[in-house]
This record gives C-alpha cells, sequence and structure tokens, in this order.
C-alpha cells in the first residue's frame, strides 16, 4: 500500500509520467511581448526558471529587438537585467528608447573564459530577472549548468549563439533559430520546445 500511496505522489507532483496520458502543460511563460510568438510556444511566452537560446546567423538580425518587450517589462517593473559579455558595446539611448529603465540595467564585461562562469554566476544569484549572454564557449555540459543555475535562481536566461550549434544536442528548454520564413523574409523558427511539439510556423515580426 505504501508503495501505491507513492505512485500516487509522483503522479501528483507530475514528476511521473503516466503512459497513454497527454503530458500536462503548463501554460504559464512570461510574455515575450509578442502575442503571436506566445501563441505558437507551448507555455504561451518565454519558458520560466530555465534557459533559453536563439541561434543566430549573425549579429544584428533582430535578436535583441526579439527581447526587449520583455527586458523592459522587468526593468520597469524594477527588477534587474544582466548583460554577460556583450559583443557590442549597448548603446544606451536605444535601449532607454525601448523602453528600458537603464538603472535595472547590469552590464559586465568578461573575457571569453570567465563570461560563462559570470553568466552562471548571475543566473543562480536569484537577484535578475533576466539575464542575456553570448556564450563563446559553451558545450552540452556548459548549457545543462545554465539550465540548472536559472531554475535555481527563478530567472529567465537567454543565451545568444552562432547558429552552427543548431545541430548539437542542447539542454534549453526553448531553442529559437534565425532563418529564413515561408515569404522569404527572415522569421523565427522553434527548434526546440519544453512542454508541446514543435510549431512548423515560423514568427515573422510584423509579418502577422
Amino acid at each position: 500500500m505504501a508503495a501505491v500511496v507513492a505512485l500516487e505522489s509522483l503522479l501528483s507532483a507530475q514528476t511521473l509520467w503516466h503512459a497513454g496520458r497527454s503530458a500536462v502543460v503548463n501554460v504559464d511563460g512570461e510574455p515575450t511581448g509578442y502575442a503571436n510568438l506566445d501563441a505558437l510556444l507551448p507555455q504561451r511566452g518565454w519558458p520560466r526558471r530555465a534557459l533559453t537560446e536563439l541561434l543566430l546567423p549573425a549579429d544584428g538580425v533582430g535578436e535583441l529587438s526579439l527581447l526587449t518587450p520583455t527586458l523592459a517589462r522587468f526593468t520597469q517593473a524594477g527588477a534587474t537585467v544582466a548583460l554577460i559579455a556583450p559583443p557590442y558595446l549597448p548603446y544606451a539611448p536605444a535601449w532607454q528608447a525601448a523602453g528600458v529603465d537603464l538603472m535595472q540595467l547590469e552590464v559586465i564585461d568578461a573575457a571569453p573564459r570567465d563570461a560563462l562562469w559570470a553568466f552562471e554566476q548571475c543566473l543562480r544569484s536569484g537577484a535578475c530577472a533576466a539575464v542575456v549572454g553570448w556564450p563563446l564557449q559553451a558545450d552540452a555540459s556548459a548549457l545543462r549548468r545554465l539550465q540548472v543555475a536559472a531554475d535555481s535562481g527563478a530567472c529567465l536566461g537567454f543565451a545568444l549563439r552562432d547558429r552552427v550549434h543548431a545541430g548539437s544536442p542542447s539542454p534549453a528548454a526553448l531553442r529559437l533559430e534565425y532563418g529564413r520564413g515561408g515569404q522569404g523574409a527572415g522569421a523565427w523558427n522553434v527548434r526546440k520546445c519544453r512542454g508541446g511539439p514543435v510549431p512548423t510556423k515560423a514568427f515573422a515580426p510584423g509579418a502577422w
């Protein structure tokens, strides 16, 4: 009987998959600021307490525009957002124009070998609502540590990486790759998402 009680506890806590039942999807994602992107994602937004990867063909394809609605909302609410070793000096007037409260924005400059450590520590600290990093030396093990740190710190983590890594396994809860959409224009394609099937439709800001 004790074993039955333990089993029921596991099922109740949704830590055990029951064959034949569909997985329960929490739709409590953090809104992205783009209603049509939220509608594509199983959690209806950025997965909370998790790492999201943005896979890019080059810098400046709109990755920061994708994130700034969320980052602006956090900073306007008084929460801290950290940028870890951005490849370019953030242009303060542009961030301010996007609605980001610069008083809540921390920019951490670090060498590549230290940036990964700083990324993990900020995620784990519990002091940041979101951490954005550009890890150049992150293998699957390092990404797993970032994922665990985001969960421990109840934080949203965003890793911006070259899309050459798209074929490599990743523990990130969500992976978006920038490429060509159905109309030939630039769009974000979901490559992996926790909690549901990968959407076949891409998201192109401004094209909906």
